[in-house]
């Protein structure tokens, strides 16, 4: 009979779950895999199940660790509706917001929205962090961050993740990026079928979503790029297309440094990634992240109003 479970035991079977790894898991909550181990046998005892099973150097859920996890994910959706509620009852003295996300998300959407929000609030005392989305993803869920920003798709962020809850701030789409005496330059928009014949920069597969995005939108004008570079950085990116070394898709928020002898051009058949601001399940109703989010929402409408075009840095 469970007479009593350590709810940070299973957060870290959500996490092994996550990672397929106990050393991953470890690392996002800055413990030792031996640990992690410990509790986790710990939390195996306590239950009267296997929790875990090899599978080949990682490890997987037995089945009825997936049943912990599936119970694990609402009893702590419960826990963060029950904070929200609680905080209604708090002064608000000490109220802060933790915020984190990709490169360019930080620059186009989380440095606005925390401006807005300290211009109204002075007292919330807001901290942005540069986090690659599966790292935000992780310090969400470890209880690091309140809110992180990341991109639908892919192993990133599934949809069905149930552990996370979602709130859509930009439909973003990409721009092609050609070196300034391209013959593309001169045009104010184009299809990405005219760069088939092109050497392509792009993120090494693997690396990143943004891969996945090109190679996809790619096959989807017909053609497979021919990928003589590999960058992620945007700007590096920008960097090889500036010298001559070929083209690349590059999205609508993301800056290109002016010293960069390029072209920026719409598509019309442009890819777009959908960037959701993500919380802990049952945590959106806190005061703080629901002035986060707005704040990050009216951030993604502006965005959404910027110029278009080949001269837009």
């Amino acid at each position: 009979m469970i007479e009593s479970i350590d709810l940070r035991r299973l957060q870290m079977l959500r996490l092994v779950h996550r990672h397929g790894t106990v050393t991953a898991a470890a690392d996002v909550l800055h413990l030792t895999p031996s640990a992690v181990s410990h509790q986790l046998r710990q939390l195996a005892r306590e239950t009267g199940v296997a929790l875990l099973e090899p599978d080949g150097r990682r490890v997987r859920l037995t089945p009825a660790g997936r049943v912990l996890v599936a119970h694990a994910d609402a009893l702590h959706a419960g826990w963060e509706r029950a904070r929200a509620e609680l905080a209604a009852y708090a002064d608000g003295s000490s109220a802060s917001l933790r915020m984190c996300g990709f490169p360019s998300a930080v620059a186009g959407l989380l440095a606005p929205a925390a401006a807005r929000l300290r211009a109204a609030d002075p007292g919330l005392a807001v901290h942005v962090a540069e986090e690659e989305p599966a790292d935000a993803l992780d310090r969400l869920l470890a209880g690091e961050t309140d809110i992180a920003v990341a991109v639908l798709g892919g192993a990133t962020l599934p949809l069905d993740d149930a552990k996370f809850g979602r709130r859509p701030v930009l439909a973003e789409p990409f721009d092609l990026i050609v070196p300034a005496g391209h013959p593309l330059a001169g045009r104010e928009e184009t299809a990405l079928g005219d760069a088939a014949d092109e050497p392509w920069v792009l993120a090494a597969a693997g690396s990143c979503d943004l891969y996945e995005v090109a190679v996809t939108a790619c096959s989807s004008a017909g053609f497979t790029p021919r990928v003589a570079h590999h960058a992620r950085d945007y700007t590096a990116v920008s960097a090889l297309v500036a010298c001559g070394l070929g083209v690349a898709l590059i999205p609508r928020t993301a800056t290109v440094p002016t010293r960069h002898a390029v072209a920026r051009l719409p598509l019309r058949d442009a890819p777009t990634r959908r960037v959701l601001a993500c919380v802990r399940l049952g945590s959106d109703h806190r005061p703080a992240i629901a002035r986060g989010l707005a704040a990050l929402e009216e951030a993604g409408r502006d965005l959404v109003s910027l110029p278009e075009g080949p001269d837009r840095r």
